[in-house]
């Protein structure tokens, strides 16, 4: 097995082709949900995926040990082998998490742009950082300016960033205030309804994949 062939199974080349809704460079994504449904593995799936294209990726937590992080990962990239049937993963995934940081903030005393400050520091030691992945953060407890200057960094370095965010809302205009919802390129919804799961494209696009309940992978 080759990066190719996970590349070319990789959940997101679903997601991207089913919706049309994937980032392009300098813009911004949230995935929303009610808590505990599954947005952090939504999350991962897009980390893997840039990953997996050699990308310099961090993933940034404000609910989370690094220890659960990783546990995400390897969890993740296992249930992507065994749907494909692929054989071990250990090399490539040793390869990958090399371009991987993991950080964790406690939103009560580390701001937006403070996490800016971190990840211009990454860069000007030597860091290569192509994607983001901010989980956990309290909408409620971001400015529409602290958001803006996350933003702006993202599209001045031509990263990408995605983004979760706690909300039952199926409709874009609840989610968020406008000011932070303008923000973002794509904003998706990830709802159960009964046993099934999908993920939901509010903006930028239309549609929506299943989720495997099980695996928690987006799925056709």
């Amino acid at each position: 097995m080759e990066k190719k062939d996970l590349i070319e199974h990789s959940p997101v080349r679903l997601f991207d082709t089913a919706t049309k809704a994937g980032l392009k460079t300098g813009e911004m994504g949230l995935i929303t949900a009610k808590k505990g449904l599954g947005k952090t593995s939504i999350l991962v799936q897009f980390g893997i995926d840039s990953l997996l294209n050699d990308k310099g990726l961090v993933h940034v937590s404000f609910d989370q040990q690094s220890s659960n992080v990783i546990s995400w990962y390897s969890s993740v990239l296992s249930e992507i082998a065994k749907k494909k049937n692929f054989s071990t993963m250990s090399e490539i995934s040793e390869e990958i998490v090399k371009n991987r940081i993991i950080l964790n903030f406690n939103q009560e005393t580390f701001t937006l742009p403070k996490v800016v400050n971190t990840l211009k520091s990454l860069k000007e030691g030597g860091t290569s950082i192509d994607a983001v992945i901010v989980d956990g953060l309290d909408f409620d407890k971001a400015s529409a300016a602290d958001l803006k200057a996350f933003a702006d960094f993202v599209k001045s370095q031509k990263m990408t960033a995605w983004f979760s965010g706690t909300s039952e809302a199926d409709k874009l205009k609840d989610t968020l205030e406008a000011a932070k919802i303008d923000l973002f390129a794509t904003v998706a919804h990830l709802a159960s309804d009964g046993k099934d799961l999908s993920l939901s494209i509010l903006k930028n696009g239309d549609g929506k994949v299943k989720i495997d309940a099980k695996t928690m992978l987006m799925t056709k």
